[in-house]
C-alpha cells in the first residue's frame, strides 16, 4: 500500500481527509482477495484517518482485517480508539504516548 501514484501496475485508490486537504492510498489490484486475512501494520496512528482508509481499501478487495499493530499510538488524538469503534478492528501498540 502506497501514496497515489507510486505503484506500477493496475491499482484501486482510497481517498482519505487531512487536515488541509485530501490524499489517496492505493494497493495493486490484483493483490488481495477473500481468502487472505490482513494484519495492518504501521509507524503511527494519530487521528485513524490514514488506516481506516487502508481497511476500507483492503476490505475492497476482499481481505479480512480484523487486527491493526502501530509502533506509536498518540493516544489524545483519539485514532486507535476510533479505528476500533468506526472498524471493529483490534489495534495493538508498542507505545502508547500521552498528552502533556
Amino acid at each position: 500500500m502506497r501514496k497515489k501514484g507510486k505503484l506500477t501496475g493496475e491499482t484501486i485508490g482510497q481517498n482519505y481527509a487531512l487536515e488541509y486537504g485530501v490524499n489517496t492510498i492505493e494497493i495493486h489490484a490484483d493483490v488481495m482477495n477473500d481468502q487472505h486475512v490482513v494484519l495492518l501494520v504501521d509507524d503511527l496512528i494519530a487521528t485513524g484517518d490514514t488506516a481506516i482508509a487502508a481497511v476500507g481499501l483492503l476490505r475492497c478487495t476482499g481481505a479480512l482485517v480484523k487486527d491493526a499493530a502501530f509502533v506509536i499510538d498518540l493516544h489524545a488524538i483519539g485514532g486507535a480508539a476510533k479505528l476500533e469503534v468506526e472498524e471493529g478492528v483490534a489495534v495493538s501498540t508498542l507505545m502508547t504516548l500521552d498528552e502533556h
